[in-house]
């Protein structure tokens, strides 16, 4: 049976208290939903690791009641974070699709070339800069994690081993580097200092260049379950109502934002100089959106906790009932994402007996908190388990082809966000 987990704290009734927000300053908050207290999702462990204590540190959302920016209470040190990181983006097919298609229209639509400079914060393993690379377009990528930005340099492109923000953006600035296009990807959101970082997209910044940046959609998160996406690393829960005054502080206007799917719902940003770009209608739409919404109310956000705790007995439930069948239940993906929703719920040995992962760097490790054993992504073929928990379930579409040989074997996958279900 899967243990009782005592960190839930039950449906939250008062849900007002006392918050430093990270954005505007203001002490008044609400608390959203609190999560316990949790291991570092990314911190895969070794063998020798398994007998010694665990890092844990408490997680709690919250959301401002001045900007409405969503974010967690509870914060650690980004060194201990992001100094040696095992997520490398180009093992999945889809990320590098939607890298090399973003890279084309940006070098087309803005007439990028020899004379340009492409930047990228958090650029990871040179996934998306390998393709301005390719074209001609001049890149540096900046990258705090040294074994990722290793792999980078190994692809020719110049990589920096340095954590973003304002002093380093004018260091760049002093030495003749400043950036025609800035880009951040699902970097945003990890910043615990976001004045700072915006900041420095404003000092790095050509007078005429353009900043894009992509992260996880607040709308998305709320309404589609998403809570597995708070872990000590995503700071921040996005939208654009929070962060229209933010980028203003700092003499950046938003000029431009798409609605994209990929990540269950994230949000493509421009901005620029204050005045150089025109304002286009879909900043004024996604706006109108969020005030219909209710966004920048508490109401928007009673609830939360409530069926979280719904999603989690429904889970529970299946695993629980799987397991009198004596079925056998292995989980895909050993994500951040995937760890929050693994200790969270309580699922460990008792309920899964192993996960796989595409990514050599996370195969022979185990899984924070529940130890769990992390195995090539063939041994689900191989082994051929009843049921496979789908903790990458933002990767769904490409994970359920990659498997196909499994699945007409007979393997189903469970998907549980938004809600349960299986396939």
């Amino acid at each position: 049976m899967p243990r009782a987990n005592r960190a839930w704290p039950g449906p939250i009734k008062d849900m007002t208290s006392a918050i430093q927000c990270r954005s505007c300053g203001s002490a008044l908050g609400a608390l959203i939903l609190d999560l316990g207290i949790q291991p570092l999702a990314n911190n895969l462990l070794k063998e020798e690791d398994l007998s010694k204590p665990e890092p844990r540190f408490p997680l709690r959302l919250a959301v401002c009641e001045s900007c409405w920016m969503l974010q967690i209470l509870d914060l650690v040190p980004p060194v201990q974070l992001f100094s040696e990181y095992l997520y490398f983006s180009s093992f999945s097919d889809l990320m590098l699709r939607h890298a090399e298609a973003a890279a084309s229209r940006y070098v087309q639509e803005f007439g990028l070339g020899k004379q340009s400079l492409v930047t990228e914060i958090a650029s990871n393993d040179g996934y998306l800069l390998q393709y301005f690379q390719k074209q001609g377009v001049p890149c540096m990528g900046i990258e705090p994690a040294a074994n990722i930005a290793r792999v980078a340099r190994e692809k020719g492109i110049e990589t920096l081993v340095e954590f973003f923000g304002r002093e380093l953006a004018l260091n760049l600035a002093a030495g003749s580097r400043k950036a025609d296009l800035i880009l951040g990807n699902n970097v945003f959101a990890h910043a615990p200092n976001p004045n700072d970082f915006v900041a420095g997209l404003a000092g790095l910044l050509k007078p005429e260049g353009r900043i894009i940046l992509e992260f996880p959609y607040a709308a998305d998160f709320i309404e589609k379950n998403e809570f597995d996406t708070i872990y000590h690393e995503h700071v921040f829960y996005f939208s654009l109502s929070a962060l229209v005054p933010l980028f203003a502080r700092h003499g950046l206007s938003v000029f431009h934002v798409e609605h994209l799917p990929i990540h269950g719902g994230s949000l493509r940003l421009f901005a620029g100089i204050d005045g150089v770009h025109n304002v286009q209608p879909s900043v004024a739409a996604l706006l109108a959106e969020e005030h219909q919404k209710g966004m920048l109310g508490l109401a928007y956000y009673r609830g939360f906790a409530d069926r979280v705790l719904n999603l989690k007995q429904s889970l529970v439930g299946l695993l629980s009932e799987f397991k009198r069948q004596s079925k056998t239940i292995a989980a895909y993906g050993a994500s951040a994402k995937g760890s929050t929703l693994l200790n969270f719920f309580g699922l460990g040995r008792g309920e899964l007996d192993f996960v796989v992962d595409r990514s050599t760097y996370k195969q022979g490790r185990f899984t924070p908190g529940m130890h769990l054993p992390i195995l090539a992504a063939d041994e689900l073929l191989k082994r051929r388990p009843d049921y496979t928990l789908l903790l990458t379930w933002n990767f769904a579409e490409e994970i359920l082809e990659q498997q196909t040989a499994y699945r007409k074997q007979g393997g189903k996958f469970i998907i549980p966000i938004p809600q349960v279900k299986v396939d």
